[in-house]
């Protein structure tokens, strides 16, 4: 009699910093449901992963849920996977951290259901082929990947109906192949259809169809509680799995791995699964790569896609510098923290760990690179690792350190400040901005903001209006918006604005004649010389438990026609103990002809959208609100209470500024579709300058973040 096995593996997670209300919703509509359906159906077995956050969240909601949970591994229905505890990309962090992390999570499954884990999740199925080696080195026997990684080396659909070895420098490991094609099919085609397609891979031998997906879509997508647990689908699937267990039987992915023989041995080469390879290209290759997509499906050849290796998942820390900002700081306080003598070193190491969660690193469909919150609490994790370990390392002293040092990996060394209270990052070669302003005591980077830049995705809201606005023209045209793209609000392609520069502090413009506030903040404007993104050279002098820092540039202004030289200085100061930053700006013009200029500072701040909005200036007619977005002139300060960090920001003036200020808003996707989401707030302060041969001009900016009270 022909049969099949089919493994089920669940991966439930939620990121480090999510909101509460997202994991009681998700619980509510996709957790819950799950357990209580695999309590009314005892004979379906399946493979479970609850990441650490979840657990810890969980625990302290809703202990009640992990017991059900025990008490499906206690009759042996269910098995727990590890995993790396907080959720990391395993290949781009640490050996080191990779085994602690996997360690926690396995003590953790052991305390909490009585289990030793077998099997790992691995995080968004991202697979390097040294991976085998500190996986059975943490215990680890087997894993599953996707179908893809195995069909790039030339396998084929019929050979992944079970698990094959793979090895790094003799140490083993079990991988199975994640059917792509179950994937998509549960819960989205009948159950019949389901149920029809298992039966055409049923076989006189042992044969498992495996598959590994996102809890989260059995109930918390969109639609999906609705098909899944109001109309039934899941109740059915698995009433379909009991009436046909004859020949259809379900097992744990352990159950097989220890039963069952291997397939043979395969050497998987480094990939994730399709979308996620193709999401990590950089946009124009990615619209190329669907252009080919769409050729090669109309011309009968979707059978060559296999062979296709669109992308690498390293490469979104490359597409991204905030992303890849996040990644060396992790790295740098990661060595900071394994300084430490290692009976000192575990509280810091689990913030360090908590940092290492990898949704904020990425963006696709998911992935938290847009989503500020997650990108804050990477931050303060990161922070608290990193002040733990600096006070463990020099506990009673107070002092400002500094280096040059090419911790982007980009070829061109950055300009590392740091004490007790900031941490100051400036990128030289992109116009000496400050990319990293960290206040310690508040854990927080104050320049954490995103740049707007095109996605490929960008192209269906702006196919979309354009079909809306040609709705007559054809009958096809007639479908709505939301039928091609699902939108959460109308008209976000007028919010597409793409920046030619880093989004970041301490930036220096000359304006061209024609910019105005609009236009500014839309990066639409001309720009009259060459400085925004262009190198500085640095000095630095610590005395006195202070730190002074000199940023010169000598470059050009456009003026008449002609390129005029022209000198910018910023003279940065501070102390060891205070969240306090003046800044002192220069403009020489050493050349022989009068130069008139419109010179301009932007700040991008990562500010709450409430403290953005509810900002207040101070100018010749008093203080007044900011609300959002606007201009005004003779402004001699700013301020801003943010409530969630409980700080103030203050910014004292000199010399009486212009002010353009606007929301920086980008336009992202999610599995709820696009959204515009608030990274920060943006301030120019501009003066007219009129400069003759060999003049100067001089400014000098008081930034100051101080608790509100109470906090």
């Amino acid at each position: 009699m022909k049969q099949i096995y089919l493994g089920l593996a669940i991966h439930n997670h939620q990121p480090v910093g999510n909101f509460p209300w997202v994991f009681d919703e998700v619980f509510r509509k996709a957790y819950l449901p799950m357990v209580q359906a695999l309590e009314r159906h005892p004979t379906v077995k399946l493979s479970l992963h609850y990441s650490g956050p979840l657990l810890d969240w969980l625990l302290e909601q809703h202990p009640e849920f992990l017991e059900q949970v025990a008490g499906l591994v206690k009759r042996g229905q269910v098995e727990i996977m590890s995993g790396g505890y907080y959720e990391p990309i395993l290949p781009v962090i640490p050996d080191a951290d990779k085994l602690g992390q996997i360690a926690k999570l396995s003590q953790t499954i052991r305390d909490m259901f009585g289990q030793q884990p077998s099997g790992l999740w691995l995080a968004e199925r991202v697979w390097e082929p040294h991976l085998p080696m500190p996986l059975a080195q943490a215990g680890i026997k087997w894993t599953l990947v996707d179908d893809t990684h195995f069909k790039l080396v030339g396998l084929d659909e019929k050979n992944l109906f079970g698990c094959y070895m793979t090895e790094e420098q003799g140490h083993r490991l079990k991988v199975f192949p994640s059917s792509k094609k179950l994937r998509y099919i549960i819960p989205w085609l009948s159950v019949a259809e389901v149920i029809a397609y298992l039966e055409q891979q049923a076989d006189q031998n042992d044969r498992i169809a495996i598959m590994g997906d996102d809890g989260e879509k059995f109930g918390s997508w969109p639609e999906t509680y609705s098909h899944c647990w109001e109309k039934g689908w899941m109740e059915d699937f698995f009433k379909a799995l009991e009436q046909n267990s004859a020949w259809l039987k379900t097992i744990t992915l352990g159950e097989w791995a220890e039963r069952f023989p291997v397939l043979g041995l395969a050497y998987i080469p480094t990939a994730s699964y399709f979308e996620m390879m193709e999401w990590s290209l950089p946009t124009p290759a990615r619209l190329e790569l669907a252009s080919l997509m769409e050729e090669m499906k109309q011309t009968g050849r979707e059978d060559a896609l296999r062979f296709i290796q669109s992308g690498f998942w390293r490469s979104f820390l490359a597409k991204y510098p905030e992303s890849n900002a996040m990644h060396k700081k992790m790295l740098r306080v990661h060595d900071k923290v394994y300084a430490l003598p290692e009976e000192k070193r575990q509280t810091a190491l689990d913030y360090l760990w908590k940092a290492q969660s990898n949704c904020p690193y990425w963006h696709g469909v998911f992935g938290g690179l847009y989503l500020p919150h997650i990108r804050r609490s990477i931050y303060n994790n990161l922070l608290q690792a990193e002040s733990q370990a600096d006070a463990q390392r020099q506990t009673g002293t107070d002092r400002v350190t500094w280096e040059l040092a090419d911790i982007d990996v980009d070829g061109y060394p950055e300009l590392l400040v740091e004490s007790p209270a900031q941490d100051l990052y400036f990128d030289l070669q992109e116009g000496g901005c400050l990319f990293e302003w960290d206040l310690k005591r508040l854990r927080h980077n104050l320049a954490d903001t995103l740049t707007r830049r095109p996605e490929a995705y960008h192209q269906a809201l702006i196919e979309a209006e354009r079909r809306r606005k040609s709705q007559a023209e054809s009958a096809e045209a007639v479908k709505t918006i939301h039928e091609i793209v699902r939108s959460k609000e109308s008209g976000l392609e007028r919010y597409l604005s793409y920046d030619w520069h880093r989004r970041a502090c301490l930036i220096e413009h000359f304006l061209g004649a024609e910019a105005t506030p609009d236009n500014f903040s839309r990066a639409g404007y001309q720009e009259a010389g060459d400085f925004a993104n262009q190198p500085y050279q640095p000095e630095v002098e610590v005395r006195n438990g202070g730190c002074v820092i000199r940023l010169h540039r000598r470059g050009h202004l456009g003026h008449r026609g002609s390129f005029l030289p022209l000198e910018v200085e910023k003279i940065l100061r501070l102390t060891a103990d205070q969240q306090r930053l003046r800044v002192n700006y220069r403009v020489t013009n050493p050349g022989d002809q009068e130069l008139n200029c419109h010179f301009a500072s932007e700040w991008n701040l990562a500010l709450i959208p409430t403290a953005w909005h509810e900002g207040r200036y101070r100018s010749a007619v008093g203080p007044r609100p900011l609300n959002g977005r606007g201009e005004s002139q003779e402004v001699t300060g700013v301020s801003f209470n943010d409530q969630v960090l409980g700080f103030r920001l203050n910014l004292a003036v000199a010399t009486p500024a212009g002010l353009w200020y606007f929301p920086v808003e980008t336009v992202s996707s999610s599995e709820d579709g696009f959204e515009r989401v608030f990274q920060g707030g943006c301030l120019l302060l501009h003066w007219w300058l009129s400069l003759g041969p060999g003049q100067a001009w001089s400014v000098e900016l008081d930034w100051e973040a101080v608790p509100l009270p109470g906090s």
